[in-house]
């Protein structure tokens, strides 16, 4: 797997997604500038990690998504590529269009870092094939805002269509208010396209995939990834 980082001002967790990305893939990933206007030949696999892309301001992702490389990932996308984007990078991703919606500021207005239960709700797609439909898993969170957002005909249409991957909920894989952290419609995580090829989650996979972490639940999302682009090989 041939995979190519995204780095702006202010992006803190492109190392992070660059050692998960090593430990399992096996191969080095690319670290791609903002400023850049063409990804590395042969690119796989896109990713716009977590952090703070200059520092947030106007709104979460806004400046991040005009930058120059976003065009050639539109482009990766629109081929049918694989694209990720985590916490920052789903905000990314949803500003630049390549997803619908918005993340919004937590509905308790206060930063949220902490170990949270996921429930896979789909294991038919590049993105959780390393995972049971039903599953639930472990990963952290560390964010100011994440509560996803998006007007009622698009929220049906993510829930209709199987576009929802990942949802908040409690250790027993019980979806509610409880367990929904940040008042995300729907308990929403993690969407992806309609080609499905493109998604975007709040959640930190690439944090929890060595031992030495107490955890490895965020493994399955990656080796998911490998293993589907082996197969289309």
């Amino acid at each position: 797997m041939k995979s190519a980082i995204l780095v702006f001002p202010g992006i803190n967790r492109e190392r992070d997604m660059a050692r998960a990305l090593r430990m399992i893939s096996g191969h080095e990933p690319a670290m791609v500038w903002h400023a850049e206007t063409s990804l590395p030949k042969g690119t796989d696999l896109v990713v716009v990690p977590g952090g703070f892309s200059y520092g947030d301001y106007l709104r979460c992702g806004a400046i991040a998504a005009r930058a120059p490389v976003m065009d050639a990932v539109r482009d990766h996308a629109a081929k049918g590529s694989l694209v990720l984007g985590v916490c920052n990078g789903f905000q990314i991703l949803c500003e630049s269009g390549l997803l619908p919606g918005v993340l919004m500021r937590n509905d308790k207005l206060k930063f949220i870092c902490k170990d949270v239960h996921l429930r896979v709700e789909r294991s038919d797609s590049p993105f959780t094939r390393g995972y049971n439909a039903g599953q639930v898993i472990r990963v952290p969170v560390a964010h100011g805002e994440g509560n996803y957002a998006a007007d009622e005909e698009t929220l049906k249409r993510l829930n209709g269509d199987g576009r929802v991957l990942y949802r908040y909920c409690s250790a027993d894989g019980e979806v509610g208010d409880l367990s929904n952290i940040n008042g995300a419609a729907h308990s929403i995580a993690g969407i992806v396209n309609e080609n499905g090829n493109v998604l975007g989650m709040m959640p930190h996979p690439e944090n929890h995939v060595e031992d030495i972490m107490g955890c490895t639940d965020g493994r399955g999302l990656f080796a998911g990834l490998v293993a589907h682009l082996d197969r289309a090989a």
